[in-house]
């Protein structure tokens, strides 16, 4: 698990490299998995931080992890999440995914929605793990885009 050590903070835009940076990071074991980059590596940070809000999760000074969000009518969607390779594994995902919920809460919205490529099975895993179930599937790019959802009691 995480330890007490992690904080978190709202990106500004001088944030913006070092969340292309870790997404990058993040998602480029999947490049060999389905033959391209992930969306989220294609993505601009400079205008995604400018436009949406983000979460840092922060670690002695350095960002280790990271939450896009965008609240909608009726849920809280979110865009990104990611945590850096060398931070993986310490529950980090966990409480970013937490702190999107407690932010759907305060904004009474009561469901978060997500997606993920198909192919990225321990994702898919994890979001389950956590709540989330699998409202459909679509083909997309050669793949399947997986759209999940988390009712809040």
């Amino acid at each position: 698990m995480t330890n007490s050590s992690i904080r978190f903070r709202p990106a500004e835009r001088a944030d913006a490299a070092t969340i292309r940076d870790i997404v990058r990071a993040a998602y480029s074991r999947w490049v060999p998995l389905i033959g391209r980059e992930p969306m989220p590596m294609r993505a601009d940070y400079d205008r995604a931080v400018a436009e949406h809000p983000f979460e840092l999760a922060v670690e002695s000074d350095r960002i280790v992890g990271m939450i896009e969000t965008m609240l909608e009518e009726d849920h809280l969607w979110i865009e990104n999440v990611c945590v850096a390779p060398d931070a993986q594994g310490r529950g980090i995902g966990r409480l970013l995914l937490e702190r999107a919920e407690h932010k759907a809460r305060a904004a009474r919205r009561f469901e978060l929605r997500l997606l993920t490529n198909g192919a990225f099975a321990a994702n898919v895993s994890l979001y389950k793990k956590h709540g989330y179930t699998i409202d459909r599937e679509e083909p997309f790019m050669n793949g399947t885009t997986v759209y999940m959802s988390k009712k809040l009691a």
